[in-house]
């Protein structure tokens, strides 16, 4: 089971910095591209007010951040393990 599932599109800019600073750091993820999973796209705009925003994050806890820095996001992954 990965450590935290990341909400994305292939289009998104943020989401592949995001996805390429975890796979260095060797952050294992799940990844659901919104716009092919409509039931993902509604999670992310209940947890946004209503706005579809990528990269949200649901971490293994089940709390969410949306684009969080990589900063963040270490320091949330490191305080779960």
């Amino acid at each position: 089971m990965s450590e935290l599932t990341m909400y994305t599109t292939p289009w998104c800019g943020y989401c592949q910095r995001l996805k390429s600073q975890m796979k260095r750091a060797g952050i294992e993820w799940d990844e659901i591209d919104i716009e092919r999973d409509a039931d993902a796209e509604a999670f992310v705009k209940t947890t946004n007010g209503g706005n579809a925003t990528v990269p949200t994050i649901r971490y293994a806890d089940g709390t969410t951040a949306t684009n969080p820095s990589f900063k963040d996001l270490q320091a949330k992954v490191a305080s779960l393990a």
